[in-house]
């Protein structure tokens, strides 16, 4: 798959596709293969929440209404889950 290139600052070789954690070097993979785990924020509701160490992922989970999904997995401002996968990167938070 080619990914979507754009802008001045790349030499037109910047790469735009938020779809794709592109890693170091060579290293690409769609998000969707990526392991989320879940942060709470302080009103207590659910975000997807990916860390491969040099980039952070972060989206709302919601319901099939589109509703926020509040499940008291954890307390407020909380991280629970295998959100930092196979990072390479040192990452001491």
């Amino acid at each position: 798959m080619i990914a979507a290139l754009s802008g001045k600052g790349g030499g037109g070789r910047v790469k735009t596709d938020k779809t794709f954690d592109y890693g170091q070097g060579a290293e690409e993979e769609h998000l969707s293969n990526l392991v989320a785990g879940i942060w709470v924020d302080p009103n207590g509701c659910d975000h997807w929440i990916i860390d491969d160490g040099i980039e952070g992922y972060l989206s709302q989970r919601l319901d099939k209404y589109g509703k926020p999904v509040c499940s008291g997995v954890a307390p407020p401002n909380t991280a629970v889950g295998a959100h930092k996968g196979d990072q390479t990167i040192s990452d001491p938070l």
